[in-house]
C-alpha cells in the first residue's frame, strides 16, 4: 500500500466506508431534495438594483407615502384601435381590470385613468395604476398571477396588457424559465453522447450525470432554504443548474479517467486505485473548485441582491459538486470496480491514461512553437480588438418576447404618450422644495413634460417627469444625472429607468475592481498549487486571451447585430451591463478549471523528472483528452442556451460557449504548451524565499 496525502486518505476512507458515505449523501439529498420543487416559486424575479442608490431610496419613500405608486407598481394598459375610453366595451374593460387589481391583497391602491393624464389625447389608450403593497419580489409574483386574468378581460375590440417594471420582469422570467428548460432538454442527450465517446463505456459515462443530478438536487434545496432568509434571484437557480452540469462533468471526467488508469492500467486494488486517483486528480479538482469559489466570491462585492444571490447559487452548486467528487465518487468507483467499464464500446481502453495522440501533439508544439503559437496568439488578439468599442446598458424591453403583454403594453404607452412615457422619472422630496423642482424638471431639455404635483404623507410631494428619450437610451441616463445635479438638496430622482441607470453606474464602478481581485486571487491560488510564479502567471495571463476574444465576438454579435437573424434576437445596440463582470467571473472560473487540470499534470511530471520537456509533454498527454472532452460538453451545453428564448440567455450561451471553445482549443491545448516550451526550466523556477513561505503541494503519488 502506497503512502497517500490527506486527499488520498479521504478517498481511501470513502472507498472503505462506502455504505456510510451513501447513507450520508442519501440523507442530505433527500432532505434538501424534498425542498427543491418549491424553489422556483420561492425565488425572486427582482433584485436588480444598487441597494444604496438614490433611486432605491426614492422607491422606499414613494412606496410608503404615495399609496404604493413606486417603480414596483403595476401598469395596466387598456387599448383599442377603434374605440375610445368613453365607449361602453372600453369602459367595461377598465372597470373589470380595476376590480381584478382591487381583489389582490398585494395592490395598495388603484388609480383609474384620468383625462389629460393617463388617457391619451385620441382616447384610444388608457392606463390604470395598481399601487404596490409589497416588496418588488412580491409585485413580480402579483404580475405573474394577474397578467392572465387581465388579458382575458379584453375582447376582439379591446386589449388589456400588464406592463411596467414588475410586468416586464414577470414576462422575462417566464420566457427565461421556459428557455432554460428547453436548453436543458436539448443539452442532456448531447452531453451523454459526448461522454460515451470520451469514456467508451456506458457506466463510466453515467457517473458525471449522477454527480450532476445530486449536486442539482442539493443546490436547489439549499437555495430554497436561503430564500427564506433573504432575497434570492431566480437566475441563481439557472446558473447553479448550468454550473452543476458543467463542473460535475469536468470533475468526474478527470477523476474517472485517472481511476481507470490506476485500476486497469496498473492492476491496483479498487481502494488503492481510489487513493492514488484522489491524491493526484482529486487534489487538482480541489484546487480547481477553490479557484471557482474564489472567482465567484469576488462578485459578492457588488452591492446588488440579484448579483449576490446569483453568485451564491453557483457557489452552492460548486460546493455540493466538489463535496460529492471528494467523497461520493470515490465510494461509487470502489464499489463498481471492474463494472465501471460495463457497457464498454469497441474503442474503450480503460487503463489508457496517457494519450499517444496528445503526446504526439505536444511533441509537435515543442519542436515548432512559433509555427503554431504565433498564429493562435494573433487570432485571439484580433478577436479581442472589438472589445475596445464595447458598450453596456441595462436590459431594455427588447429582452421580452414581442408577443408578451409587458412589451405590447410598453409599445402602446410609447405610441400614445411619447417615447419616454414607459420610463417616467419619479421626483420626490419635501413639499416646500417641489415647486422649484417641478420648474427645473420642466425646463430640462431631456424632459418632455411634467405631471401636476401630488402631495403625500410626511410632508412629501411627487411629480412624474417624462423623458424625451427611450428609458434604455444613454441620453435618459444623462438626463437623470443632470436633474440630480440641479434639483434642490433633499429631492430624489427615482423610477424604474433611474434604478436601471444607478445599477449600470454601480457595475461600471465595480467591474474593474472585481476583475482585478479575481486575477490576483487566481494567481495566488495557482502559485500555491504549482509552487512556481512563472507558470502561475502563464495560467492567469492566458486566461485573459480567451476572455477578451469572447467579449470581442460578443460586441460584434450583440452590439453590432451580426448573426441576429440566425440566433433570433433583436440587438439592443449594447451588451447587458451585468455581462462583463458576471461573465468574466464565470469564464475565468471555467478557464482555471482547465488550467489546473493541465498544469497540475505538468507539475506532477516536473516533480518526478525535473525535465521541462517531460513536464510539457506529460501534462498534455495525460490531460489533453479530458480537457477536449470537457470542453466539448461545455460548448454543447452553452450553445443550447444560445439557441433559447430571451436575449440574456443567448448572451450567456454565446459568450461562455465561445470562451470555452477558444480556451480549450487555442489556449490550453496550444498556447500554454507553447509558453511552457518558451519558458523551459524557468517555468518551474521557485525562489528560495517562496519555498520557505508556501506550503508544499505535490500532485504526484
Amino acid at each position: 500500500m502506497s503512502t497517500a496525502g490527506p486527499i488520498g486518505r479521504l478517498g481511501r476512507w470513502s472507498a472503505a466506508h462506502a455504505r456510510w458515505v451513501f447513507v450520508a449523501w442519501a440523507v442530505l439529498v433527500i432532505g434538501l431534495g424534498v425542498l427543491a420543487p418549491r424553489v422556483e416559486t420561492a425565488l425572486s424575479g427582482a433584485g436588480w438594483q444598487d441597494s444604496g442608490s438614490q433611486s432605491v431610496q426614492a422607491r422606499a419613500l414613494i412606496q410608503a407615502n404615495f399609496a404604493g405608486n413606486s417603480s414596483s407598481a403595476l401598469m395596466v394598459v387598456v387599448h383599442s384601435p377603434t374605440l375610445t375610453a368613453t365607449d361602453p366595451p372600453f369602459a367595461s374593460a377598465i372597470t373589470r381590470s380595476g376590480a381584478l387589481l382591487r381583489a389582490d391583497h398585494r395592490i395598495a391602491s388603484v388609480a383609474p385613468p384620468t383625462s389629460g393624464s393617463t388617457i391619451s389625447a385620441d382616447g384610444h389608450t388608457a392606463i390604470i395604476m395598481g399601487g404596490a403593497a409589497a416588496d418588488p419580489t412580491a409585485m413580480v409574483r402579483a404580475a405573474d398571477a394577474l397578467k392572465g386574468p387581465l388579458s382575458r378581460v379584453g375582447s376582439t375590440q379591446v386589449t388589456v396588457s400588464l406592463t411596467g417594471a414588475s410586468g416586464m420582469w414577470s414576462d422575462f422570467n417566464t420566457a427565461n424559465r421556459n428557455a432554460m428548460m428547453r436548453s436543458e432538454f436539448l443539452s442532456w442527450p448531447v452531453t451523454l453522447a459526448i461522454l460515451v465517446l470520451a469514456f467508451g463505456a456506458l457506466v463510466a459515462a453515467g457517473l458525471p450525470l449522477l454527480l450532476t443530478i445530486i449536486g442539482l438536487a442539493a443546490s436547489a434545496g439549499a437555495l430554497y432554504v436561503a430564500s427564506q432568509v433573504s432575497e434570492v434571484s431566480i437566475w441563481a437557480m439557472n446558473f447553479a443548474l448550468m454550473f452543476a452540469l458543467a463542473l460535475g462533468i469536468d470533475y468526474a471526467l478527470f477523476i474517472v479517467v485517472r481511476f481507470r488508469a490506476a485500476f486497469f492500467g496498473r492492476n491496483l486494488s479498487a481502494e488503492d486505485a481510489v487513493a492514488e486517483t484522489m491524491d493526484t486528480a482529486g487534489k487538482a479538482v480541489l484546487f480547481s473548485g477553490l479557484t471557482v469559489l474564489i472567482s465567484l466570491s469576488a462578485v459578492m462585492l457588488v452591492p446588488s441582491p440579484a448579483f449576490r444571490s446569483m453568485a451564491l447559487g453557483i457557489m452552492l452548486s460548486v460546493i455540493f459538486i466538489l463535496a460529492a467528487t471528494m467523497t461520493l465518487l470515490p465510494a461509487v468507483l470502489a464499489k463498481l470496480g471492474t463494472r465501471v467499464d460495463k457497457g464498454a464500446l469497441p474503442w474503450a481502453h480503460g487503463g489508457e491514461h496517457r494519450s499517444a495522440r496528445f503526446a504526439a501533439w505536444g511533441e509537435r508544439l515543442w519542436r515548432r512553437p512559433a509555427l503554431y503559437g504565433v498564429p493562435a496568439l494573433i487570432a485571439l488578439l484580433v478577436l479581442a480588438v472589438p472589445v475596445v468599442g464595447l458598450k453596456t446598458g441595462m436590459p431594455s424591453i427588447k429582452v421580452v418576447p414581442a408577443s408578451n403583454s409587458a412589451r405590447v403594453g410598453y409599445n402602446q404607452v410609447q405610441a400614445a404618450f411619447g417615447t419616454g412615457a414607459p420610463g417616467s422619472l419619479q421626483v420626490v422630496g419635501p413639499a416646500q422644495e417641489m415647486a422649484q423642482a417641478a420648474q427645473i424638471a420642466a425646463a430640462d431639455p431631456g424632459i418632455a413634460h411634467v405631471t401636476p404635483l401630488a402631495t403625500g404623507q410626511d410632508g412629501l410631494a411627487l411629480i412624474q417627469a417624462i423623458p424625451t428619450t427611450d428609458p434604455s437610451a444613454s441620453a435618459t441616463g444623462t438626463t437623470i444625472d443632470r436633474l440630480r445635479a440641479e434639483l434642490p438638496t433633499g429631492v430624489l430622482v427615482g423610477g424604474a429607468a433611474a434604478e436601471n441607470h444607478d445599477l449600470a453606474a454601480l457595475l461600471s464602478t465595480y467591474t474593474p475592481i472585481v476583475i482585478g481581485i479575481i486575477l490576483v486571487l487566481g494567481f495566488i491560488l495557482l502559485l500555491v498549487a504549482l509552487q512556481a510564479p512563472v507558470v502561475a502567471a502563464i495560467g492567469v495571463l492566458t486566461n485573459l486571451l480567451a476572455t477578451g476574444a469572447a467579449f470581442g465576438i460578443a460586441r460584434l454579435v450583440f452590439q453590432d447585430g451580426h448573426l441576429a437573424g440566425v440566433l433570433g434576437f433583436e440587438s439592443q445596440g449594447f451588451l447587458d451591463a451585468w455581462g462583463p463582470v458576471f461573465f468574466f467571473a464565470m469564464i475565468f472560473a471555467i478557464s482555471m478549471d482547465y488550467t489546473v487540470f493541465l498544469l497540475s499534470s505538468a507539475k506532477e511530471h516536473w516533480d518526478r523528472s525535473h525535465d521541462a520537456h517531460e513536464a510539457a509533454i506529460g501534462g498534455m498527454a495525460h490531460s489533453g483528452r479530458v480537457i477536449l472532452a470537457a470542453g466539448a460538453v461545455m460548448v454543447a451545453v452553452f450553445f443550447t442556451f444560445a439557441l433559447s428564448g430571451p436575449l440574456p440567455p443567448k448572451e450567456m450561451g454565446v459568450i461562455l460557449g465561445v470562451a470555452v471553445a477558444l480556451d480549450a482549443l487555442l489556449v490550453r491545448l496550444l498556447l500554454v504548451p507553447v509558453a511552457l516550451r518558451v519558458a523551459g526550466r524557468w517555468a518551474w523556477w521557485r525562489p528560495a524565499w517562496l519555498h520557505r513561505v508556501l506550503p508544499e503541494v505535490r500532485f504526484g503519488h
